[in-house]
């Protein structure tokens, strides 16, 4: 199967993770709006109402996200796995998805614990790529830390995937066993794996330029009818700085400004969930692809795993502990 069949096969898991993510995005604005609303009549403080309903907003998706939203993801790249591995996919992909979780993950406790230790190997790798950074020393050198950071946060997040599917893959090992060796998978044939960085990027700055900034010219377009609602705003920041003896830039007590930051994290909002949704996936078949073959052709020896527990403390503890 090519990597366009089997990102549309297993689409049906980005629809349903969108759909999620939209009732997510609606519970948040209506919490938020709640509280405003409340607090607003019954104490003249409707900015603090509004950040009370934001953050309670925020824990309950938290919440659920945490419950249910897992299994949509780890279905999908099981399913993108077995495109890639075997080459067909059954006519029920969907079902398949979670047969193959619940058998692979029996407790969501074993899943959230395979995907901390990924995440945790893979990120005192990355601590020791921008200590290159630091050491250059200054203002420059921090920022270079900073910005190799972000941008390894962004692969850590597919190199996770890809362990992941690797632990779907060996259903014969322990999900421990597999996730260990699926670091060593990347650790061996990092150099390989390196040629995803281009369609990473490249499709992931397309897409936020193309559709973070579509979205961002919308909301402008329509907050920007709202001056009223946004000099309140203004007022209301104003007045909470002014009682802790501090003051505003000037720059946001005009309504326009606060209208296009608005905008800007509408729009950064909704490029997340749409590029989560449609885009990511897609860049995902072909990254997986290459770290199964590059994995399969080259399977990380004992040697291998011995001298990446060197490098990372993280995965030293977690052979040593011999279980999650």
């Amino acid at each position: 199967m090519s990597n366009t069949e089997i990102y549309k096969k297993t689409l049906t898991f980005s629809l349903r993770r969108l759909l999620f993510s939209v009732i997510c995005v609606v519970t948040i604005v209506a919490l938020s709006t709640i509280g405003f609303l409340i607090v607003e009549k019954m104490y003249d403080k409707g900015l603090v109402g509004l950040a009370i309903g934001l953050v309670l907003g925020i824990i309950l998706v938290a919440v659920i996200s945490h419950f249910f939203a897992y299994a949509l993801s780890a279905g999908q790249i099981a399913m993108m796995t077995r495109g890639v591995t075997e080459g067909t996919l059954p006519e029920d992909v969907y079902g398949e998805g979670k047969r193959m979780v619940k058998e692979r993950f029996l407790t969501i406790a074993i899943y959230y614990a395979a995907t901390r230790a990924i995440k945790g190997i893979f990120n005192q790798i990355g601590r020791l790529i921008t200590g290159a950074g630091k050491a250059i020393g200054g203002d420059t050198g921090e920022g270079i830390a900073n910005a190799i950071n972000i941008g390894i946060q962004v692969v850590i997040g597919f190199l996770s995937d890809c362990c992941l599917g690797w632990v779907f893959y060996w259903s014969d090992k322990s999900a421990f066993k597999a996730t260990l060796q699926g670091a060593g998978v990347f650790f061996k044939n990092g150099k390989a794996l390196l040629r995803n960085l281009g369609r990473i990027f490249g499709m992931g700055i397309a897409s936020l330029l193309l559709i973070g900034g579509a979205f961002t010219g919308i909301g402008y377009l329509i907050f920007s009818n709202f001056p009223a609602a946004f000099q309140r705003i203004a007022d209301e920041v104003v007045n909470m700085a002014a009682k802790d003896g501090s003051s505003v830039p000037e720059w946001f007590t005009n309504p326009q400004n606060l209208a296009l930051v608005a905008a800007i994290i509408l729009g950064f909002i909704l490029w997340n969930i749409i590029h989560g949704t449609f885009v990511r996936p897609f860049i995902l078949v072909g990254v997986l692809r290459n770290y199964m073959e590059a994995g399969l052709a080259n399977l990380p020896s004992e040697s291998d795993m011995n001298e990446l527990a060197k490098k990372s403390p993280k995965f030293a503890k977690l052979q040593e502990k011999g279980d999650f």
